[in-house]
């Protein structure tokens, strides 16, 4: 149950880090940009914590001496370039399928995702099967995020565009999934909390390499740096707010399993993102009946997921 509270609430801090994230996006009209530099605020402080925090630094090695011996893929040091790629997709399609598309294009790559995810074992929690129970949550969630987004949603979608949010969803799920075996193997021998925080790091070094990337082609392309970049301190919290978002998902994605996880803080979006819209309205973008329909639906969802499974009879 804790667990699952604690994926609720990085739903809820990723909400708020989508609104600051958004806005440092408007201020300086560019968002691959804002996520680069919003990216960078969240690797300079884990750089830090290492930099006082000799554990992390060890940590940090027991992964790269995992890595060198090959009981640690490569490959599963990339999530970090899914959540990037997430991010370039989001200022790549929006304009076209409207949020309202991408969103539940981004959750429906992401619940069939994490099933598969789970039921090959790729997350430190081993193999979960896929149950009816699990298919229903997992289809439950995808209606309510559907519903909860419905009055968004335009007649002219393009069928194409949508399928790039799908993969980015899909990839964010392997995402949570990779982020917890690298934070196992971090602090083996070690605090919990010096694992997690070296698995942030990796993630967020990774990220911002690739938003750094695709930041450049993007300035290259506009042909000039955008807008200056303000100094106002709050449109800056976006990154520690991912670090706390990542941190905790790689510390519990091995008792959620990536279904739970992923749907759970799906759910903590939506929460986040009502109680935005009703305490600081960002425009006009009225609460309608069938946005909190369809979040008290994805909490449902998340029940259904969590209910333990039935013992069989002897």
């Amino acid at each position: 149950m804790a667990a699952t509270a604690a994926a609720l609430g990085i739903g809820v801090a990723v909400a708020v880090q989508a609104r600051i994230n958004g806005e440092l996006g408007q201020r300086i009209d560019d968002a691959v940009v804002a996520a680069a530099l919003s990216n960078l605020g969240g690797l300079l402080l884990l750089v830090a914590l290492a930099t006082v925090w000799p554990r992390v630094r060890q940590g940090l090695g027991r992964v790269r001496a995992a890595v060198l011996d090959h009981t640690l893929p490569r490959h599963q040091l990339l999530g970090g370039v899914c959540g990037a790629f997430l991010v370039v997709c989001q200022a790549l399609t929006v304009a076209t399928i409207g949020v309202a598309v991408f969103t539940v294009a981004v959750v429906a790559g992401q619940t069939v995702s994490s099933l598969l995810v789970d039921r090959a074992g790729t997350g430190p929690g081993g193999v979960q099967p896929v149950t009816g129970r699990r298919v229903t949550g997992a289809g439950l969630a995808l209606m309510a995020v559907a519903l909860a987004v419905s009055h968004r949603i335009g007649a002219a979608l393009s069928a194409w565009f949508a399928l790039l949010p799908v993969l980015a969803g899909a990839g964010t799920a392997w995402q949570q999934a990779v982020n917890g075996l690298v934070a196992a193997t971090a602090q083996r021998g070690g605090p919990a909390r010096a694992g997690v925080m070296a698995a942030a790091l990796v993630n967020f070094g990774m990220g911002t390499a690739a938003l750094a990337v695709a930041a450049v082609v993007e300035i290259k392309v506009r042909g000039g740096w955008p807008l200056p970049i303000p100094a106002t301190p709050w449109l800056y919290v976006g990154g520690p707010l991912g670090v706390l978002a990542v941190g905790i998902s790689a510390a519990i994605v091995r008792i959620t399993g990536v279904l739970l996880l992923a749907v759970g803080a799906v759910a903590g979006q939506l929460v986040g993102g009502l109680l935005l819209d009703l305490l600081l309205p960002a425009g006009p973008s009225p609460v309608t009946i069938t946005t909190i329909t369809g979040t008290a639906l994805t909490l449902v969802s998340v029940m259904v997921i969590a209910l333990p499974r039935r013992r069989a009879r002897t």
